[in-house]
């Protein structure tokens, strides 16, 4: 059983609600919101909007979050003065991203450059948040170097007595063979919105979670990726969240059993990830995650991509303050208000593995450790 210092239970205290249950906001987006703003915009967003825009949403959205997730790049620097005391903050420890190796492109994470955990902490972090790509059979290079990242970042957050939350985003590769594989990539498909990816992703979820629960990891929390695809499912397959039609490869009742499998494969409290899907999908998700097991969520794009709003100005397309912030305040709001609302069956943390039943927290001291009741 791992240590629970004072630091980490602190940690973990001030991303929760009172009752134990996350209810957070991950606004560290970069790349995909550099994407985003790009396609509206009509050209690359200057740093000034992507930091404008996490501004805007974090200024209107934080007051419903027990927790928010940013950057210390273009989120941390203009957005904290909004975080009130009642609500926590986890600072983003990796580079957006990832190297690709191998014939099956498996990725490879790095931290931000000139960026680590010390200066995280005199940021004021509750916590520190790394995401990884990782797949269970990716070749060995990658798949050691992404373990050993994540051990590295669990040591250091041990190290200073601080909440690591681990987000796990799973990718396709041998699942899509070819020469379907080339034809979806000239197409500008993702080769995860595949039948053949949906029927994979269920064990590669489960498989992920399992591995960074050992305790050489030092995960506090998971953040993990919903175990199906929901519009894949006989229930949702024909055009429900969105207006293609797919193949279904599973029943719903089959995914209840897929969520209640990762819950018995996550040795710690484990938060549901949006993915950037619809809102009304993200609900279904919340429901299903939460009445499995999970602690809560962890949540961007789903509750505000719709926010970056554009006009025309001085001769280019600039941002449409005015219009974010009314979107923001009205269906920005209405938004997590569900979201919150669907979470309200979470399993508070403190009852999850490896911390339920337990009454004491260790306290580093000078020698040897100490307890005190909690």
């Amino acid at each position: 059983m791992p240590e629970l210092t004072g630091g980490k239970l602190r940690g973990l205290i001030r991303l929760a609600d009172d009752n134990g249950r996350f209810k957070m906001m991950a606004i560290d987006q970069r790349g995909s919101l550099k994407r985003l703003l790009g396609k509206l915009l009509d050209r690359e967003p200057t740093y000034e909007e992507m930091a404008q825009v996490k501004e805007l949403i974090t200024k209107h959205l934080a007051p419903y979050a027990t927790a928010v997730l940013t950057d210390p790049q273009y989120g941390y620097p203009f957005s904290t003065r909004h975080l009130s005391h009642a609500t926590g903050l986890l600072l983003a420890y990796e580079e957006t991203g990832a190297a690709k190796v191998g014939p099956f492109e498996d990725r490879v994470s790095g931290p931000i450059e000139g960026w680590g955990i010390e200066k995280a902490l005199r940021a004021g972090a509750d916590a520190i948040k790394l995401l990884v790509y990782f797949h269970p059979d990716a070749i060995p290079q990658a798949r050691e170097k992404q373990c050993s990242f994540v051990r590295e970042v669990g040591e250091l957050c041990a190290q200073h007595s601080r909440p690591f939350l681990l987000e796990l985003v799973s990718y396709a590769r041998d699942e899509v063979p070819e020469p379907r594989r080339s034809e979806l990539n000239e197409a500008g498909r993702k080769l995860e919105d595949t039948p053949e990816f949906a029927r994979a992703k269920p064990d590669i979820v489960v498989r992920s979670a399992e591995e960074f629960s050992k305790p050489k990891y030092q995960v506090d929390i998971l953040k993990l990726e919903f175990p199906a695809d929901l519009k894949y499912t006989e229930e949702y397959c024909h055009r429900v969240f969105d207006d293609r039609e797919r193949e279904p490869v599973y029943t719903l009742e089959e995914v209840q059993d897929y969520c209640q499998q990762l819950d018995e494969a996550a040795g710690v409290p484990w938060v549901i990830l949006s993915a950037g899907v619809e809102i009304e999908e993200f609900l279904v998700q919340v429901e299903l995650a939460t009445e499995a097991g999970a602690s809560g969520f962890l949540c961007g794009r789903a509750i505000w991509k719709e926010a970056p709003q554009v006009k025309e100005g001085n001769g280019r397309k600039v941002l449409d303050v005015e219009a974010m912030e009314a979107w923001l305040t009205t269906q920005g709001a209405y938004n997590f208000a569900r979201a919150n609302a669907a979470a309200e069956r979470a399993v508070p943390w403190f009852t999850r593995r490896p911390y339920a039943g337990r009454d004491t927290v260790v306290v580093a001291g000078r020698g040897e450790n100490w307890h005190r009741e909690f």
